[in-house]
C-alpha cells in the first residue's frame, strides 16, 4: 500500500501571514492523522517563512504517523533532524533562496557529500529518502551513498500528464524498476493532484510514499481537509 504523507507548509504559510496562531499547525496535523493521513511532512526553510524550526519540535512530540522532514542538509537542517529524530529525513539540493524545490540531486556530483550525510542521518536511527529526477544515472549513484529510498521529483509527470500521461510517465516506470532492481524504496513527490495521482500509483503500483501539500490543501478549500484526504486516499487505493 503507498502511503499519503501530508505537507502542511502551507498551513503554516496561511498562520504566518497573520502573525498569530491560527490555523494552529499542531492541531492540523493531528487532524490530518486523524482524517487518515498516515504520515506528516514539513520542510523547514532557513528564513522560516513556512514551517519553522520550533513548529518541527512542537510537532515531533504529537505527531504518531511517519513524520518526514524534509531539506537540505546544512548544519542547521543535520542538527534538527538528529535531535528530533523523524520517521524519514528526505534530502533535498534547495538552495536558501528557492521558493520550492525544482530538481533532484545530481547524485554523480554529490555521491561524496550525500554518502558522509546519509551516514550521520542513519546512524542517528533516521531513515533517509533523496530526492532525485527521473533519469537511470543517478540511480546507482545513488545507491552507492547508503540511501534507504528516493525520491521521484514528480513536476515534469504533472507538466506532461494533460497532454500525453503514457508519455509523461514512462520514465518514472523505467527508473522505477531500476530503483527495485538496486532495492531502493520509493517515494515520490511534487504537483501530485487529484487528477494525476491515480494514474501515477496505476503505473507505478510499488511506491512506497506520496507527499502532497500545495494541492491537497488547495483542494481543501473546497471539499474540506477531511473529505479531501480521503479523496487522496482513494486515488491511491483504487
Amino acid at each position: 500500500m503507498t502511503k499519503l504523507s501530508v505537507n502542511i507548509n502551507k498551513i503554516a504559510t496561511l498562520r504566518n501571514a497573520r502573525g498569530a496562531n491560527n490555523p494552529n499547525v499542531v492541531q492540523v496535523a493531528l487532524d490530518a492523522e486523524r482524517f487518515g493521513a498516515e504520515g506528516i511532512t514539513v520542510h523547514p526553510r532557513p528564513d522560516e517563512r513556512h514551517i519553522r524550526y520550533q513548529d518541527v519540535m512542537d510537532l515531533s512530540k504529537v505527531v504518531t504517523t511517519e513524520f518526514n522532514i524534509e531539506g537540505y542538509p546544512d548544519p542547521r537542517f543535520m542538527d534538527l533532524v538528529k535531535k528530533v529524530k523523524p520517521a524519514q529525513a528526505t534530502l533535498v539540493p534547495d538552495p536558501p533562496t528557492a521558493i520550492t524545490s525544482n530538481t533532484g540531486w545530481d547524485t554523480i556530483k554529490h555521491q561524496s557529500m550525500l554518502q558522509d550525510i546519509v551516514a550521520e542521518l542513519k546512524e542517528a536511527g533516521v531513515r533517509v529518502s533523496i530526492f532525485i529526477n527521473p533519469e537511470a544515472k543517478y540511480f546507482e549513484p545513488a545507491k552507492l551513498t547508503g540511501t534507504d529510498r528516493v525520491e521521484l521529483y514528480t513536476e515534469p509527470y504533472a507538466v506532461g500528464f494533460p497532454i500525453n500521461p503514457e508519455n509523461a510517465v514512462k520514465p518514472y516506470i523505467e527508473v522505477s524498476k531500476i530503483a527495485r532492481e538496486l532495492g531502493l524504496g520509493l517515494n515520490a513527490g511534487h504537483d501530485l493532484d487529484l487528477h494525476n495521482l491515480g494514474f501515477l500509483k496505476k503505473s507505478i503500483p510499488y511506491l512506497d510514499e506520496v507527499s502532497i501539500g500545495h494541492a491537497l490543501i488547495c483542494d481543501a478549500l473546497y471539499y474540506g481537509l477531511e473529505n479531501t484526504i480521503q479523496m487522496y486516499r482513494r486515488k491511491l487505493e483504487e
